[in-house]
């Protein structure tokens, strides 16, 4: 159960290279068009990142996949299973897991326990059980526990383990939501502007960590940010939104210098 156990994210001999398919994404409230038309994949393995203005339709693509909002029309498929019509707890099971820009810690947990949440869909032993703490029940707990001290180390959250979250810098706690997040084993993370409300220095600590966790675990993962600088570093391939429509997608250095791209997102200069 290990969750830091690497693996070659280019190792795809019994898989396709194309973990999520999203086609002609189209999303309304009344009369507002949040999406029109979106489309594109996400590799295994691959950093994806979203950019575009307020309003543009970052976080409703993020809402979609996590199955808040049910798009009007188009197709979702991760890992050829639809994403359509399918309870948000089920995404979980699924395979994705998600952080948000607005922290949603339990504050008065210590940091084991926040992380332990993460894991809530992956225990088979039920509350009776637990409570008894015997047999397969305390195998189960002491695989979970291991599974978030390896988060822990990851992450290095050690100082911290046993204090309670609302207590910690926000730094701090911006890093036990992505640990939460990675402790739903997940095979999609979609990181909802993690750098954003942080200093120089802990927006390079947390592209490090990110950058850390494709490498050790081989996940594919979709960043939204409005951290520029932090999108061009360390992204793949990046999509840029704009009122809902797809503007560009490519290579950071194709996205950036797309006049349409910098007449929308960047002012009409690069």
């Amino acid at each position: 159960m290990g969750i830091v156990n690497p693996q070659s994210v280019a190792d795809t001999s019994d898989e396709t290279a194309t973990l999520l398919e999203v086609r002609d994404l189209t999303l309304r409230f009344g009369g507002v068009t949040a999406l029109s038309e979106v489309s594109f994949d996400v590799d295994r393995g691959e950093l994806f990142a979203v950019i575009g203005p307020n309003g543009a339709g970052k976080t409703s693509i993020f809402n979609c996949l996590s199955a808040v909002y049910r798009p009007e029309n188009g197709t979702i498929h991760l890992d050829g299973t639809s994403l359509i019509g399918i309870k948000p707890s089920r995404t979980a099971e699924l395979g994705i897991g998600r952080t948000f820009q607005n922290l949603g810690l339990f504050v008065h947990l210590n940091v084991v326990d926040n992380l332990l949440l993460g894991r809530h869909h992956l225990m088979r032993t039920g509350f009776v059980a637990g409570m008894v703490w015997k047999g397969k029940a305390k195998r189960e707990e002491l695989e979970h526990r291991a599974a978030v001290e390896e988060i822990i180390d990851l992450l290095e959250l050690t100082p911290y383990r046993k204090s309670h979250a609302g207590l910690l810098p926000y730094g701090v706690q911006k890093r036990i939501e992505l640990g939460r997040a990675l402790a739903m084993e997940p095979k999609l993370l979609l990181l909802d502007e993690p750098v954003a409300g942080m200093n120089l220095e802990e927006t390079e600590d947390m592209a490090r960590y990110i950058l850390e966790i494709r490498r050790r675990l081989g996940l594919s993962m979709i960043l939204v940010e409005h951290d520029m600088h932090l999108v061009m570093d360390i992204a793949d391939r990046v999509m840029a939104l704009d009122f809902g429509q797809r503007l560009a997608l490519g290579t950071p250095d194709e996205v950036q210098n797309d006049e349409r791209v910098i007449e929308a997102y960047l002012g009409g200069s690069t």
